[in-house]
């Protein structure tokens, strides 16, 4: 199928950009009702029809709320640039408080949490169904082992899959979903009756322990989190129009669930997705809800991927090796990340075993994102001077509903919701550390104005008895302001060991809030001796600046700004090119500075969280033979308790 290729364009809406959102964007909330209505009925204390109708009524009005109203029409429209996700959402925020980082972090930490679950879940789902002809299959070894397939996978990128494969067998699993789900309600058509919002009042209120399976009612909305995080993949209208056909898919399969459990309230429902399918097709449904499961697990994975990435650009994680597998915009593979994904997939299918043990940790940690996106739009409505009385009530009212469900989800936290509440707090610290022991060391560093050296620059060059250490040292540094820079860069040429060279460059890499931007500019600081660039890399770029650089100077020679030539004249006369050597600046702390325990705290997380970071060098893909990483101790001005006292000398 030649229309599916790395020039798809997200902002087009055309029948194949469709069926690519189909099977890209809603593999996670598709997949919901191999375990939602089994989790309900598996955890019910009384089977009669309000059960029934209460909650399909409480699931189809938390799909029109939350789904249909909170993401799909308002969420979506805070797009960053065609982004979205939690961590673009904050990107938008003019003013990033304290505050919105930390609502950031924890949304965000929760949010991959949730993405160890949701795969294991949904595939031991549909595995669990091959129990119908074999009750002694064992499902963990099965899991396990399709589990390392799709992660061993993933480092060959989207393309090893074909993307032509997607989109049409998700967009037949969802039709199966509404076909056979109509079947049913067809047979038991007084099932309709849940959309009257009255049941899912009384479901709460009368049902024994109704509020408590609100917990398992919130599994079908547990994919919505991901359809934003996946607005950058295929585009807004392409969203949109999609979800009128997965929303009717979803609910003709709930409603048709229901349908069978008012005609088989004695039966067995441990699997009421399967039992509900004629015998003749169970086989064709099986492998269906398998294949399905795959790709949801899949496409989760690459928007793990995505987050991390967006995390990484906007210092909330380490800096980690980001591979690009494939020409496709936006496909990205991390190594670490896919490998500690799968151990941790492994665990907690290690430890769950069964989905109907999976369900009662599930659903708490995305409760907790859910409501912290909540939040940041209410923080982004205010910084854009959008905070109407009527937008903020919408907010507030989602937040009220999502309250609810985190309470009702609370009851898990014993039963296996620890689980996802840990990986959240691992991930959490780290983000906490990463960020905010970065502000700790930004806030000791010190600017100076370059061109007032320019005497210092031009003897420094001229100073024959100081070797050359190269044509060209290039220094990156963190200075916004283009007119300044960190006094340890000046201090790293002049004081610490003099660095003789006949060009300076001081890089800056400015990692933007606009996700595919890469442009750069120029100031010659002090002409023909100093000279600046400043790129200006979208946080969904990958920083190849050791690549972007080498065009920079290209331009610059063609212009006439710069010559090329080498700066030693043996080298120089057979036309040799000239030399390049990069300068990294690592700051240190002394172990003899005090600071608080809570800077302490965060500094000696940073620290720990350093052992996963990849270096400088390597995150900005510097040539590592031509780069030196030199250590520069912060200096932080403190008062002497006890003053050092010069002892006289005893002449006697």
């Amino acid at each position: 199928m030649k229309w599916i290729s790395r020039n798809f364009d997200p902002a087009r809406v055309s029948a194949s950009s469709l069926l690519i959102t189909v099977g890209l964007v809603f593999g996670n909330i598709g997949t919901s009702p191999l375990y939602t209505m089994k989790a309900i009925f598996n955890n019910a204390e009384v089977y009669n029809d309000l059960l029934v109708y209460g909650s399909l009524s409480c699931i189809f009005w938390t799909l029109t709320i939350l789904s249909s109203v909170k993401y799909i029409t308002i969420t979506l429209q805070a797009d960053n640039r065609g982004e979205g996700g939690i961590f673009a959402l904050f990107a938008l925020i003019r003013k990033k408080t304290t505050w919105a980082a930390v609502l950031t972090m924890i949304g965000g930490s929760a949010l991959l949490a949730d993405g160890i679950l949701t795969p294991a879940i949904s595939l031991t789902s549909s595995v669990e169904g091959f129990k119908l002809f074999n009750p002694d299959l064992s499902v963990v070894p099965i899991v396990l082992f399709v589990f390392i397939i799709i992660f061993f996978i993933q480092q060959f990128g989207i393309n090893f899959y074909s993307w032509t494969a997607f989109g049409p067998i998700m967009l037949l699993w969802f039709l199966m979903l509404a076909i056979i789900g109509s079947f049913q309600i067809i047979s038991t058509p007084e099932v309709v009756k849940a959309l009257n919002p009255v049941y899912a009042w009384q479901f709460i209120m009368q049902y024994p322990g109704g509020f408590a399976l609100l917990g398992f009612v919130f599994l079908c909305i547990t994919g919505a989190e991901a359809v934003y995080s996946d607005l950058g993949h295929c585009g807004r209208k392409n969203i949109r129009i999609s979800w009128s056909f997965v929303k009717i898919s979803l609910l003709l399969n709930y409603f048709g669930q229901g349908a069978w459990m008012l005609q088989h309230h004695d039966s067995n429902a441990s699997m009421p997705f399967f039992n509900m399918m004629p015998d003749w097709f169970l086989v064709p449904g099986l492998v269906i809800s398998f294949i399905a499961t795959m790709i949801a697990s899949q496409a989760l994975i690459r928007g793990t991927f995505t987050l991390v990435v967006e995390a990484v650009s906007l210092n909330f994680w380490p800096k980690i090796k980001i591979v690009n597998p494939t020409e496709v915009r936006g496909q990205v593979y991390l190594p670490f990340i896919n490998w500690t994904l799968l151990v941790l997939c492994i665990l907690s299918v290690v430890i769950f075993r069964e989905s109907r043990n999976m369900e009662v940790a599930y659903g708490l940690a995305i409760a907790i994102t859910m409501m912290m996106t909540t939040l940041l739009l209410m923080s982004y409505n205010k910084s854009r001077g959008l905070n109407s009385p009527l937008a903020t009530s919408f907010l507030f009212f989602f937040l009220v509903i999502e309250s609810i469900f985190l309470l009702s989800n609370l009851h898990k936290f014993l039963q296996g919701g620890w689980f996802t509440i840990a990986l959240a707090s691992l991930y959490f610290l780290v983000m906490f550390g990463w960020y905010f022991g970065r502000k700790i060391k930004n806030r000791r560093i010190s600017f100076v104005k370059p061109d007032t050296f320019f005497e210092t620059f031009k003897d420094l060059k001229e100073d024959k008895s100081i070797p050359k250490i190269a044509t060209n040292l290039v220094y990156i540094i963190k200075a916004n302001n283009p007119d300044q820079v960190e006094s340890k860069v000046i201090y790293s040429i002049f004081n610490k060991q003099p660095k003789r060279a006949d060009h300076y460059w001081f890089l800056h890499v400015d990692m933007v809030d606009e996700p595919y931007r890469c442009e750069y500019k120029v100031k010659h600081i002090i002409p023909g001796i100093l000279i600046r660039i400043d790129f200006h890399v979208g946080f969904k770029v990958d920083p190849q600046i050791n690549l972007h650089f080498r065009q920079v100077v290209a331009d610059l020679v063609r212009s006439g700004e710069i010559e090329l030539d080498s700066g030693f004249e043996s080298l120089k006369k057979h036309g040799l090119p000239a030399d390049f050597k990069f300068v990294i600046l690592e700051r240190v702390m002394l172990p003899d500075f005090k600071l608080s325990n809570i800077e302490n705290f965060i500094l000696t997380i940073r620290d720990f969280v350093r052992i996963i970071s990849i270096s400088d060098e390597k995150a900005l893909q510097l040539d590592s033979a031509n780069t030196i990483t030199e250590q520069i101790p912060i200096q932080i001005d403190q008062p002497i308790e006890n003053r050092i006292k010069k002892v006289c000398k005893d002449l006697s």
